[in-house]
């Protein structure tokens, strides 16, 4: 009897395509086995306000009838019926009670059973409903009460969704835990089954297999865990699913980042525990909250040096691949894939046309070519230098480079502002008239040839709003918004080791400008971007306040000064464009604040 893992990607409520992928795996396999699916596989995942939209419940529930039609007229006429009729389905999907005017009364994230013949079954419902920074699954769905037992032939398994694995101090249920406990005298389970939609961050993988091995050594048998794939609006699906033998060592792997499908004889996975196998290595508490304000994070924080910890060598690859991914993905759900940016001869802009570029070659096809492009707009207070590094990078790259000069434009306004204002457009307004000139005519360009821009601001900046509304904060979409400065730099070397040296050196290491007035450097209104990343991962990520970070050594003017313009730019983040999340903790939609409050440090 097989195993057969499906982690697959598709479009939110793409109906359509969900059914014709389903159908070409039933009409194809010849062999029989239990094929599972991920959590929400029939709708997609996050569904947000579209799971309770009238259109949208009415064409799911067009297709539950479909598969209905398909298991009990369709399937026993295939070819393959013979095999089919010893296999089983499971699938993520929703179950939905409506009331008289087929509005959503209920709602249930649920895992399907469909079976050559048979009607659709709910096997499972999920219990844990994720409640974070990120998901507000309790705004829209009913909790199911206890694990589910599922019988396939001669094995028994433990069904779960997601969240279901993760009690932890948001939750005050345990269902694996619970359902051992009142299962213990008579516990034999053969497999535990997960099906997920988990998103992507760092470290989150380790996470996983560390929580799914507490559960397998808990209950003595192999662990299942089937996660999807994809991107939306900010978050990374990432896949990665895997099985874990009885004893704890990973019996198999899926991709990172992109569909898969394995087949696995279920006679080849331990699923009795070898003795000593459980005296494996000691895992971390991770169902207890955090003692102190920092322990959560530590891992990112060297309390010793008062730094950030460097980026691993996996942990940067990790990284790229991930915002490589995601860029395509946004681009092949949206059908665009030709891509404007402004480059600047700095770190930001390079790094991200680097990874466009590195996205290029891994996803154009030739059906599918992907086109990229970079303008260069030098104003009066432009380094030659800068110019020269932004020709020299995208030759690099043989990525075609424009020129469009602000400098007369710029003079132009500024002539006309004294003209009708009576006043010298100066200081902060005429640096920002710049930024936006520029944003102005990327998005003419962008209009004009149908490209998508792509925005290159970091997280550093946008904690503090280093950046000018309109100008250089304009984007479709953020591959840095969840990188700090110190970390684009440590980027930049990795693709420079691993990627040809594809960015000029010189770029690293020349100091960070916005070139925006004469002999401006970020330092010279910023603290340096060391201890700066430190105190902003300290307070967004560890809730840190400035008299701890005082009393631990940093300067009282450098943590009011970052303290006070974090908390002042609230409404430049509130109209930023979406950031590829890559930590537990960031700015989007896991980071919501009133823009008008009283300052809470």
């Amino acid at each position: 009897m097989q195993l057969f893992l499906h982690q697959t990607k598709h479009t939110i409520g793409d109906f359509d395509a969900i059914f014709k992928h389903l159908l070409k795996i039933i009409e194809s396999e010849e062999r029989a086995g239990l094929h599972l699916f991920c959590e929400l596989y029939l709708t997609g995942y996050p569904l947000l306000d579209l799971v309770v939209k009238k259109s949208f419940i009415a064409e799911y529930e067009n297709l539950l009838k479909d598969l209905e039609h398909l298991s009990q007229t369709l399937m026993p006429k295939l070819k393959n019926a013979a095999s089919l009729k010893e296999s089983a389905f499971l699938f993520g999907g929703l179950k939905y009670t409506l009331d008289e005017f087929n509005r959503a009364k209920k709602i249930e994230n649920v895992i399907y059973e469909m079976r050559l013949g048979q009607k659709l079954k709910v096997v499972h419902t999920k219990v844990l409903l994720a409640n974070d920074d990120v998901f507000e699954e309790k705004k829209y769905y009913s909790a199911g009460e206890k694990l589910s037992l599922y019988q396939f032939f001669d094995r028994t398994f433990l069904l779960s969704i997601c969240e279901d694995m993760w009690p932890g101090h948001l939750h005050d249920k345990n269902p694996f835990e619970d359902f051992f406990q009142q299962q213990k005298l008579n516990c034999n389970i053969d497999g535990l089954i997960n099906i997920s939609a988990s998103p992507f961050h760092l470290t989150k993988d380790q996470n996983r297999r560390h929580r799914a091995f507490e559960i397998s050594r808990l209950f003595s048998c192999p662990f299942i865990y089937l996660n999807r794939v994809g991107f939306e609006d900010d978050l990374i699906f990432d896949g990665q699913s895997f099985i874990l033998n009885a004893d704890g060592s990973e019996f198999l792997r899926l991709k990172a980042f992109a569909p898969d499908h394995q087949t696995i004889d279920l006679k080849r996975i331990k699923f009795h525990p070898i003795k000593n196998g459980l005296q494996a290595q000691p895992l971390p508490k991770t169902l207890t909250p955090p003692s102190s304000f920092l322990n959560l994070y530590q891992n990112r924080l060297d309390l010793k040096t008062q730094k950030l910890k460097n980026l691993s060598e996996d942990e940067c690859q990790s990284i790229i691949d991930g915002l490589t991914f995601s860029l395509f993905e946004y681009a092949f759900k949206i059908k665009q894939f030709k891509f404007s940016i402004a480059l600047s001869g700095g770190m930001d802009s390079a790094l991200v046309l680097s990874l466009l570029k590195l996205m290029q070659e891994k996803y154009s096809t030739k059906e599918q070519s992907i086109v990229l492009e970079a303008i260069y707009m030098p104003s009066i207070h432009s380094n030659d230098l800068s110019r020269d590094l932004s020709e020299k990078l995208c030759q690099n790259l043989n990525i075609p480079l424009l020129h469009f000069p602000i400098k007369f434009l710029h003079s132009t306004l500024k002539n006309q502002f004294h003209d009708h204002y009576r006043r010298e457009l100066q200081g902060l307004a005429d640096e920002n008239i710049q930024s936006r000139l520029r944003g102005l005519l990327l998005y003419a360009r962008s209009n004009d040839v149908n490209t998508l821009v792509v925005n290159t601001s970091n997280k550093s900046e946008l904690a503090v709003g280093y950046s000018t509304l309109y100008g250089d904060s304009v984007g479709a979409l953020s591959p840095l918004g969840d990188l700090y400065k110190t970390e684009v730099f440590q980027l930049a070397h990795y693709i420079n080791r691993h990627y040809h040296q594809i960015i000029p050196q010189e770029i690293i290491t020349r100091p960070p400008s916005a070139e925006l007035c004469a002999d401006q450097q970020d330092s010279d209104s910023l603290p340096p971007y060391d201890v700066l990343d430190f105190l902003l991962e300290s307070y967004l990520s560890c809730q840190s306040t400035p008299s701890e970070l005082i009393n631990s050594g940093f300067k009282p003017h450098d943590v009011e000064k970052v303290f006070k313009l974090l908390a002042h730019s609230e409404f430049k983040r509130r109209q930023f464009c979406p950031i590829i999340k890559l930590k537990p903790k960031s700015f989007g939609f896991g980071h919501r604040m009133p823009i008008s409050k009283k300052t809470f440090s």
